[in-house]
C-alpha cells in the first residue's frame, strides 16, 4: 500500500460511532448502579446469584465468545497485510531498516513504561482476595478450553518451541495466539519476498478476510451495551463499592503512562536524536493531535499527518510518506502501552500472580500486536481479551474498562499518531534531507 492510496483508503469514523459510545455509557453505567444496588441491599439474596448464572453471566459469555471466534482471523489477516505491505523497504533499504529497528525500540520503551507504572502503582491490588478468587474460578470454567490454554504455561525451552507451531491449524484452535502472529509474521514475509500474480491474488484475498473480520467485530460491537450492563452488574454485584476506586485508579495510571511516553519519552528523542525542539514540534503538530484525539482512529488521521509532515515539519514527502503510512498500523505505541496496562490491571484485580517471565510474555505480544491491532476505534479490545486469556485472567473482566475505553481510546490513539510523526523526524533527521532516486516518484 502506497502513501498515495492509503491517503485515498484511510477509513473515516464510523458514521453511528458517537451514538454507539453513548449507549455504551448508558449501558456502563446502569449496570454499575444495579450492581452496586444489588451489593448493597441484596448482597446474599438467591435472586441475585440465580440471575448472573442464568442470565447476565451467558449473554456476556455469548459477547465473548463472539469476539474469540474473530479475533484470530482478524490478527492473522492484519499482522499478513502489515508485513506484506512492508514492500517498499527493498526500495528504501536504510530507511526501512531504521524504520523497523525504531519501532522495535520505541514499542519496547513504551511497553516497559506501562508495566513499570502498574507494577510501582498497582492500581488493581487490594481487592478482597475471596471475592477476586470466586470470580476467577468462575471465569476460567465459563471461558472453558481457552483459559484453560493458557493456564497451562509451558516453561523455558518448551516455551521457545512452542511459539513455531508445527499445525498452525490447531494453534488457531487452541487459541495459541503467540504461535499464529509467528505464522503470520513468517507468512507476510513471504508475501514480501514473492511478488507474483498469483501472491498479489492472494494478498488482496487475505485483505478481504480482514475487511470481513473487521466488518463481523463492527456488528458484535453493536451488542456492546448490552454485554457491558451485565458485565458490570456481576462485578460491581460481587466487588461493590471498591469497583469504583479500583476503575478511577486504572484511568489515573493509563493516562500516567501515556503522559510519560508523550511528553516524556517523544521529547527525548526529539531532542536528542532529531535535534528538534520538542515545543515547536508539538505546536506543529497540535492539528493532527486533535484530529486522532477526536476521532480515535490512526488510519482515519493519517491523511491529516501525512499533511502536517510536508506542511509544518518541512519532513521529506518520500521518507514521511513512508514511515507514517507504515506506522499508521505497525508503530502505535499508545495501544500497545494500553493492552500492557490493563492486562496486568486486571491480573492484580482478580489475584493472578504473573511473575517477570509472565510479564515479558505479555510486553512481548503487545510490541507484536501493535503490528496487527487495527487503527480504528476500539481496535485494541479484541487482542485484550486474547492476551488476557492467555496468561489465565477471566476474559469478562475487559468490562471492567469498556465504560472508560472511549475516552483512554482518543487519548492512546493521540499517543500513536505524534508517535509516527516523532519517528518520521527521527528517521529524516538521520536519513539526509533528500530521498531516494528511486522514490521521486511516490
Amino acid at each position: 500500500m502506497t502513501a498515495d492510496t492509503a491517503e485515498i483508503a484511510a477509513p473515516a469514523a464510523p458514521p453511528h460511532s458517537n451514538r454507539l459510545q453513548w449507549r455504551i455509557l448508558i449501558g456502563f453505567v446502569t449496570g454499575l448502579v444495579a450492581g452496586l444496588l444489588a451489593y448493597t441491599f441484596a448482597r446474599d439474596a438467591a435472586w441475585v446469584d440465580t440471575l448472573v448464572t442464568y442470565v447476565t453471566g451467558p449473554i456476556g459469555q455469548v459477547f465473548l465468545r463472539l469476539l474469540f471466534m474473530l479475533v484470530i482471523p482478524l490478527l492473522f489477516s492484519a499482522l499478513v497485510v502489515g508485513i506484506a505491505d512492508m514492500g517498499e523497504i527493498r526500495k528504501l533499504k536504510a530507511v526501512g531498516i531504521r524504520t523497523l529497528v525504531y519501532t522495535v525500540v520505541v514499542s519496547s520503551i513504551s511497553v516497559a513504561v506501562a508495566l513499570a507504572c502498574v507494577n510501582v502503582l498497582r492500581p488493581g491490588g487490594g481487592v478482597d482476595p475471596a471475592a477476586a478468587q470466586d470470580l476467577l474460578d468462575q471465569g476460567r470454567e465459563n471461558a472453558g478450553a481457552i483459559v484453560q490454554a493458557g493456564a497451562e504455561a509451558k516453561t523455558g525451552v518448551e516455551a521457545l518451541l512452542s511459539i513455531v507451531p508445527n499445525n498452525v491449524v490447531a494453534a488457531m484452535s487452541q487459541n495459541d495466539i503467540l504461535a499464529v502472529m509467528f505464522f503470520a509474521l513468517f507468512f507476510g514475509i513471504g508475501l514480501l519476498v514473492v511478488e507474483t500474480r498469483r501472491t498479489a491474488v492472494l494478498k488482496d484475498a487475505i485483505e478481504g478476510v480482514f475487511e470481513v473480520a473487521m466488518k463481523l467485530i463492527g456488528f458484535v460491537i453493536q451488542l456492546a451495551p448490552i454485554a457491558i450492563f451485565c458485565f458490570m452488574f456481576n462485578l460491581s454485584a460481587q466487588f461493590g463499592w471498591d469497583l469504583l476506586f479500583k476503575l478511577a485508579a486504572f484511568v489515573g495510571v493509563v493516562l500516567l503512562a501515556l503522559g510519560l511516553q508523550m511528553f516524556g519519552v517523544f521529547s527525548l528523542l526529539l531532542k536528542f536524536i532529531a535535534k528538534k525542539s520538542p515545543v515547536a514540534f508539538f505546536r506543529e503538530t497540535r492539528e493532527a493531535s486533535l484530529m486522532a484525539f477526536s476521532t480515535a482512529s490512526s488510519n482515519a488521521t493519517l491523511p491529516t499527518a501525512l499533511r502536517i509532515a510536508q506542511t509544518e515539519l518541512k519532513l521529506p514527502p518520500q521518507i514521511s510518506r513512508f514511515v507514517l503510512t507504515i506506522g499508521a498500523t505497525a508503530n502505535q505505541n499508545g495501544s500497545a502501552m494500553f493492552e500492557g496496562v490493563t492486562v496486568l490491571f486486571l491480573a492484580q484485580f482478580f489475584g493472578v500472580d504473573l511473575g517477570l517471565g509472565d510479564q515479558l510474555f505479555v510486553m512481548f505480544l503487545c510490541i507484536l500486536a501493535g503490528i496487527g491491532t487495527a487503527g480504528v476505534p476500539g481496535g485494541t479490545l479484541p487482542v485484550i481479551a486474547l492476551i488476557l486469556a492467555g496468561v489465565g485472567v477471566p476474559p469478562e473482566g475487559i468490562g471492567l474498562i469498556l465504560g472508560v475505553d472511549r475516552f483512554l481510546d482518543m487519548c492512546r490513539t493521540t499517543v500513536n499518531v505524534v508517535g509516527d510523526l516523532v519517528a518520521a523526524t527521527v528517521i529524516s533527521a538521520k536519513s539526509g534531507d533528500v530521498a531516494p532516486p528511486e522514490l521521486a516518484g511516490t
